[in-house]
């Protein structure tokens, strides 16, 4: 599938975009580099970007399933040695060690441990020889492990061949020592600001709409620090848009329909049909009730959970959405539907193995935008994919969050780094 999308303007770049709020900075002098952590934003996962200080162009991205927690340059090849992990919440100490090779954008996970171990610390000896603090790997009956780690020196005659997955707990066996927290983020603040004045962080966009004069505007993720605009901010060339949240205490979750003159919700069934899934509704006007449509879920054994959609001109609900699995996201357990509008019965399924994060149509395309990065055209009437694009902006990856349709050959995509791009899709 050959991709004609093209990005014809992306207003609002600026100095880290990719990074977004910063909590740790590690420079590497000699190199002329930085590396910058962003806090866990979109989806859940943290940011790591690798910047050059003379003309603060971004050499690479790695995006982190747990928050990251140490880095360090390795003195002599391209790579940056990321520890990440977490507690759990009741019992393990999870986390990745991983290396970036920030040439080629290239990651290797390197604990062999399916869960892994938390990194607290990093430090390179030499070129063979890395410096690996981690968490105890629980801490039953252990109620220093949250203060503490074990310190190893993990040593490799070529760290740029080094297989995934090759590292065993005998290598992370060492001493116990303290393991403190310090917080990087005042300093990861100081440093951006002095390498880039005009420098800001902004959080994901919800969404992207364009008004009948051309102007462009778009909401951003609330910014918990901005206490003045609760639910949503403005970029700053734009004005600001609502952007509607749920209740945590509705039982009718609101789902996001493009170009729909309902209000379309989930709801659970009624107590006396507990075993039922949950069905797709329509909430009256003014809410003062709801007519159910059809279940949520249409294939036998299968949970689904909803996601973004759109109306299509003959009323039938093309949307996204995911299987539920209680091992998480499995193969195929992404995808994308058109339903009749008055039984539910799929016209057609996409399945892929990533999660949708919007959708848009036109009178005969679907848009979705992916969080691995992809942009997806679908042919309305079949489901028969038309082309697929991998997102970059100058040559570094970027995960689209917000897709509008706005004309033939024209497509506005907002980023999970804060930014609109302005596209062409012929």
């Amino acid at each position: 599938m050959a991709s004609p999308l093209r990005v014809r303007r992306r207003p609002g770049d600026r100095p880290f975009a990719e990074a977004g709020r910063p909590v740790l900075a590690v420079p590497d002098d000699g190199r002329g580099l930085l590396a910058v952590v962003g806090e866990r934003g979109f989806a859940g996962t943290a940011t790591v970007g690798v910047y050059g200080t003379e003309d603060l162009g971004c050499r690479a991205v790695l995006r982190t399933r747990f928050p990251v927690r140490a880095l360090a340059f390795h003195p002599g090849a391209p790579l940056l040695a990321v520890g990440t992990g977490r507690y759990d919440g009741g019992y393990l100490f999870e986390g990745e060690l991983l290396l970036l090779d920030w040439e080629t954008g290239a990651t290797t996970s390197l604990i062999e441990d399916h869960f892994g171990r938390e990194v607290r610390g990093l430090g390179w000896l030499d070129d063979r020889a890395l410096r690996v603090l981690t968490a105890p790997p629980d801490d039953w009956k252990d109620r220093k492990a949250h203060v503490e780690g074990h310190v190893a020196v993990v040593r490799r005659p070529d760290w740029r061949t080094v297989a995934p997955r090759s590292l065993t707990a005998a290598d992370l066996a060492g001493p116990r020592v303290p393991a403190p927290r310090p917080d990087g983020s005042a300093d990861a603040h100081r440093a951006l600001s002095a390498l880039g004045p005009d420098w800001e962080p902004r959080r994901h966009v919800l969404a992207v709409e364009e008004l009948p004069d051309g102007a462009v505007l778009a909401t951003l993720a609330q910014d918990e620090d901005d206490p003045e605009r609760p639910g949503c901010t403005a970029l700053p060339d734009g004005l600001l848009i609502g952007h509607r949240t749920v209740d945590d205490t509705d039982p009718q979750d609101r789902l996001r329909i493009r170009h729909a003159g309902r209000d379309y919700v989930t709801e659970a069934p009624p107590a006396r049909r507990g075993s039922e899934p949950r069905r797709l509704s329509v909430r009256s006007p003014g809410g003062a009730g709801v007519r159910p449509l059809f279940p949520l879920s249409w294939e036998p054994g299968e949970t689904h959970l909803p996601g973004p959609g759109a109306e299509a001109d003959d009323g039938d609900l093309v949307h996204a959405g995911t299987v539920h699995h209680g091992h998480g996201l499995q193969p195929g357990g992404s995808f994308v539907v058109r339903r009749s509008a008055t039984d539910g019965t799929p016209r057609w399924t996409f399945r892929t193995d990533h999660v949708a994060t919007d959708l848009d149509t036109d009178l005969d395309t679907a848009y979705l935008g992916y969080r691995n990065g992809d942009v997806l055209a679908l042919d309305l009437r079949t489901g028969a994919p038309r082309w697929r694009h991998r997102l970059t902006v100058a040559g570094v990856p970027v995960v689209p969050t917000a897709l509008t349709a706005t004309g033939p050959g024209r497509l506005l995509v907002g980023t999970a780094d804060g930014r609109v791009l302005d596209c062409a899709t012929a």
